[in-house]
């Protein structure tokens, strides 16, 4: 079988350890958020705090920023405040992006032999930029040649994939699916995409009946006929 020509990646809990976003990420941001719903001397945060006022009108702004944050919805007004929070905090040396330790030169052995990486995720397009931009192994992103998010579908809908494959550029058939989430490879391998398990030992992931299964980028590539490293 021929390895493919591109490979998808969703980013918690297979590239990225579920404890980073989980546990750093998003308590960064609910904690900055009184501060930053009152700073609407900036155009962009008046612009959110004037969204969420019509999506609930009967609450202040900040009341509904953080009922949002504390159950993880993602919706727009709140990731682009998240991602100004974190990108803010990226700048000032508080955060970086953390990658499981095989990620980092698999990506670049990947892409070194024209292999095309994207990535995929409910998380918003700028976050994903910023863990790989600002990563603990440097700068990653001209590694990636795009990011998706939930925009383009449901990431348990097979036709989301099919439209992931129009805007790669790439067939169905040539992409791999990396992810943790097994109902997520169903929706890519009915798509036609090939689809690997991937579990991770601090996910808690059990092993899949329907998909074949990797603990590492290391034997997922070893199964797709892709450079190895390690």
């Amino acid at each position: 079988m021929l390895a493919p020509a591109a490979v998808l990646t969703d980013i918690e809990g297979t590239t990225t350890p579920p404890a980073f976003i989980q546990g750093v990420l998003l308590p960064y941001a609910r904690q900055a958020l009184p501060d930053w719903a009152g700073r609407i001397d900036l155009p962009d945060v008046a612009t959110i705090l004037a969204e969420i006022r019509r999506m609930v009108p009967d609450q202040p702004e900040l009341t509904t920023l953080q009922h949002w944050s504390d159950r993880d919805l993602k919706l727009a007004p709140l990731q682009r405040l998240q991602g100004m929070i974190w990108e803010q905090g990226y700048a000032d040396g508080d955060l970086r992006g953390q990658l499981y330790p095989d990620v980092p030169p698999h990506l670049h052995a990947w892409a070194a032999q024209g292999i095309r990486i994207f990535t995929y995720t409910s998380g918003s397009i700028p976050a994903q930029k910023l863990i790989f931009g600002h990563s603990t192994a440097g700068d990653l992103s001209p590694l990636i040649a795009g990011f998706f998010d939930t925009r383009i579908g449901a990431k348990r809908d097979p036709d989301s994939y099919v439209r992931l494959a129009i805007g790669m550029n790439v067939p169905t058939s040539a992409v791999a699916f990396l992810s943790d989430n097994e109902s997520e490879l169903d929706a890519a391998t009915t798509a036609g995409m090939r689809a690997i398990h991937i579990t991770r030992p601090d996910t808690n992931t059990p092993p899949s009946d329907r998909h074949p299964t990797a603990a590492t980028f290391a034997e997922a590539a070893s199964l797709l006929g892709l450079p190895r490293v390690g």
